[in-house]
């Protein structure tokens, strides 16, 4: 990884350090980025949760985690041992103001003049106080800085709620509201491949598209995040951030710059053009379900109620047809789908080119489409209509041109958290969220799960290790349109 500007000496602090996410995510990036070099000697990255811990105990932690989360041919034991160095612990509750300040104090003597990124990797309840207590307790200085990792509220009351607090102590341009799908390659790869390729830039359009579809499928069930997943669902979790996230980049116009708030300012403008939801448009244009006991990767896996050991109202899957009401955009359909216990693990983004008008070749030609890998296998593929070299007419054939990024530029795909780590060290926001697009996404999602809570489109079933409930293919077939996994039927 290269050409971002070196960063100096720093000190990050991580609220709920000994969570899921810093043991999965967070450190395992911040190895990475040692091993590039861009974690300068001198840094100190200090975990902290309430558990009684010395800083032995959660290097031993971390070592354990390193071994577990990060890929063989990147860990190295020596390297890992001295990445260790960097990294110090204290039990602290930063909700209380009794709790050990002093010790942080102490931790932190002498990087008055350093940037420090305090990231909150915890329940967003805490946000607020823990910012108050390092207002008043003299951590916040000129270069300090906040990550808000999602979600940022569970509706727009809270979110509003969240925001205005954290704002008591931080101004804007030092909260960085993370959101680790913007930190992907291949969701970047959106931005060049609309707005650098004159191909693309030219086609763009609803005269030319007919459909995009956006999906996050996973094979895995809720298992330990249950707790957490039956008070969010899919919804919450993944369409309000990440997937209405990816829309705006797809939809987007080209913003004035690369600069962030010119690249903000075009994604809210894509939220704010959303065509509202109304009860009538949740019950024609959403499907929520949950999982039923099936089978993946020949193994058989329970349902999501039986998971979770009690009734729920909670969605596992969510689809649903959303409109940008814009010039650009007028008659396109915007698919988003998310949901646990699918027949496979993919994310990517699906452009259906509208078909050809050309009566110069026998028989209906095929769709043009683009499809934008996340992950796994980051990359893109492209169908297109060839003369099938078959036959002696000018019969036409489907023909795919494919793209795998890692082997095409023979480089190991960066987390999207190693990047946007260091952009908050950086006070770099491009890739981060701001106040304004919270709010926004919040406003168009709201009325689909108020309409829910009233069921005015019933819950749905799928069997895990399928593709969903029938209720979502019968959505898209009212528009003409066909899920990516049934196309090759098209």
């Amino acid at each position: 990884m290269n050409a971002a500007p070196q960063v100096e000496p720093f000190d990050y602090v991580i609220f709920g350090g000994t969570g899921d996410l810093a043991m999965r995510k967070l450190l395992p990036a911040f190895y990475h980025r040692f091993l590039d070099g861009d974690v300068p000697d001198g840094c100190r990255i200090v975990g902290t949760a309430r558990a009684q811990l010395d800083r032995a105990g959660y290097q031993a932690r971390i070592h354990d985690a390193l071994k577990q989360f990060v890929d063989h041919a990147s860990y190295d034991e020596k390297r890992v041992r001295k990445f260790l160095e960097c990294v110090f612990y204290l039990s602290l509750d930063g909700s209380r103001a009794d709790s050990d300040w002093d010790g942080l104090s102490g931790l932190l003597e002498g990087g008055e003049d350093r940037v420090r990124v305090f990231y909150f990797a915890t329940a967003p309840r805490l946000y607020e106080p823990a910012c108050a207590n390092l207002h008043e307790k003299g951590f916040v200085t000129a270069g300090s800085r906040v990550v808000l990792e999602k979600p940022i509220g569970t509706d727009l009351a809270s979110a509003e709620e969240i925001n205005a607090g954290v704002a008591r102590y931080f101004d804007e341009k030092h909260i960085f509201r993370i959101d680790h799908y913007l930190g992907k390659e291949t969701v970047q790869d959106v931005l060049a491949l609309r707005f650098a390729n004159p191909v693309f830039e030219a086609v763009w359009s609803g005269e030319h598209i007919q459909s995009i579809q956006i999906t996050a499928a996973e094979t895995v069930g809720v298992e330990a995040r249950a707790a957490y997943y039956d008070t969010s669902g899919a919804t919450r979790d993944m369409v309000q951030n990440h997937l209405l996230q990816v829309l705006c980049l797809c939809a987007m116009e080209a913003p004035k710059s690369l600069e962030a708030d010119d690249v903000r300012d075009a994604k809210v403008a894509v939220l704010k053009a959303l065509r509202p939801m109304t009860d009538e448009s949740v019950r024609s244009d959403t499907v929520r379900a949950q999982y039923q006991k099936g089978e993946i990767s020949g193994h058989a896996v329970p349902g999501y109620l039986e998971e979770l050991g009690h009734p729920s109202h909670t969605e596992t899957y969510v689809a649903l047809r959303a409109e940008v009401e814009t010039p650009r955009w007028k008659g396109v359909s915007f698919y988003i789908r998310t949901a646990k216990r699918m027949k496979a693990k993919t994310s990517e983004i699906v452009v259906t080119f509208r078909a050809s008008s050309s009566q110069l070749f026998p028989g209906a030609s095929r769709p043009n489409i683009l499809v934008i890998r996340v992950q796994p296998d980051e990359g893109l593929s492209y169908r297109l209509s060839v003369k099938d070299p078959q036959d002696d007419t000018f019969t036409l054939r489907s023909a795919e041109m494919n793209v795998g990024f890692p082997q095409q530029f023979g480089v190991r795909y960066p987390d999207s958290y190693e990047r946007l780590l260091l952009d908050a060290v950086r006070g770099n926001p491009i890739l981060f969220i701001r106040r304004d697009e919270v709010e926004a996404a919040w406003r168009w999602i709201g009325p689909v799960l108020d309409a829910w809570t009233r069921d005015v489109a019933p819950m749905s079933s799928y069997v895990a290790g399928s593709w969903g409930p029938d209720e979502a293919t019968r959505m898209l077939d009212l528009h003409g349109d066909v899920w990516h996994e049934a196309m090759d039927d098209m």
